[in-house]
């Protein structure tokens, strides 16, 4: 049975975890960086599209996935949109929400950069066996899924057809 100064010790990561997130969280950023500014994008912008590779968040969603506030993924969408990358569209539901998609250009940026990413993450990873690049795999999204279901943020990636969710996408002015 742990005594409660056990449980106090259990809570504060060994100086090794926390050196050893910091550093490669500091190598994944410097991928991002990187592969973002080969295409011409910020890393919010290009952690945008990843996000919106796989979901049709609103704008509301985007907000917790991106840990933004509400006038800087206002602003970070306003620059999407008028670069062709992004659209929004009212959701039907909720005549105050709009849901955030890819447009096709968007789309193959999306794709391009995450296959540069790819392939420089995995040059990080290279040197480890399957069975440890696999565990690192379950240990980071251990932590991420955690994380999100204690902060109320919906990590789901699934794409519903626009037109059955939120009827067709805006024409006027909008980016298809």
């Amino acid at each position: 049975m742990r005594t409660p100064d056990t449980n106090l010790k259990r809570n504060i990561p060994e100086p090794k975890i926390v050196d050893g997130l910091v550093q490669l969280s500091t190598l994944v950023q410097a991928v991002l960086a990187r592969a973002a500014d080969s295409f011409d994008l910020s890393v919010l912008q290009g952690r945008l599209l990843g996000v919106l590779r796989d979901r049709e968040p609103t704008m509301a969603q985007l907000r917790l996935l991106l840990n933004l506030d509400k006038s800087s993924t206002t602003g970070l969408i306003d620059r999407a949109e008028r670069r062709g990358l992004v659209c929004r569209s009212p959701v039907l539901e909720d005549g105050r929400s709009f849901r955030v998609t890819l447009t096709n250009e968007g789309r193959k940026l999306a794709a391009a950069l995450v296959a540069k990413v790819s392939a420089q993450v995995g040059e990080l990873t290279d040197d480890l066996s399957d069975t440890n690049r696999h565990r690192l795999s379950l240990l980071a999204d251990a932590i991420v899924q955690r994380h999100a279901a204690a902060h109320g943020i919906d990590l789901s990636t699934t794409i519903t057809p626009p037109d059955a969710v939120h009827g067709q996408r805006p024409q006027k002015g909008k980016h298809q």
